[in-house]
């Protein structure tokens, strides 16, 4: 298991997640055990590189999903802006939100930023 001081390496156990999904149900990373999982994080919904990103799994949802493979994306936003990021560009997965990035803190991803 990782901590906070290091990242998930291939082979880990992957950390429970649990937030709410973009329609405000909870979601456990759990419920998925035995799947294969496309788990992406991103600092901020419907900002350029994001949503560049996000259209990118969105346009391969379809290969991926016929090899029996789930898209989950994880930022910061609310419920609700994930929702709206949903919507506007037809995203066809799950986005959860995790307002207190304690899923990307648990991943090894979550960094300050130093620029701007």
């Amino acid at each position: 298991m990782a901590t906070k001081e290091q990242k998930t390496q291939v082979g880990d156990t992957a950390p429970e997640i649990e937030l709410l999904t973009d329609d405000g149900t909870p979601f456990k990373l759990s419920s998925l055990r035995g799947k294969e999982v496309i788990l992406y994080f991103y600092p901020k919904a419907d900002t350029p590189g994001c949503t560049t990103e996000s259209c990118q799994f969105r346009d391969e949802s379809p290969k991926i999903t016929k090899k029996n493979v789930v898209i989950v994306g994880v930022s910061p936003d609310t419920p609700a802006a994930q929702a709206k990021f949903k919507v506007k560009f037809s995203l066809s997965f799950t986005l959860l939100a995790d307002a207190d990035h304690a899923a990307a803190e648990a991943y090894g991803v979550w960094k300050e930023k130093s620029m701007y």
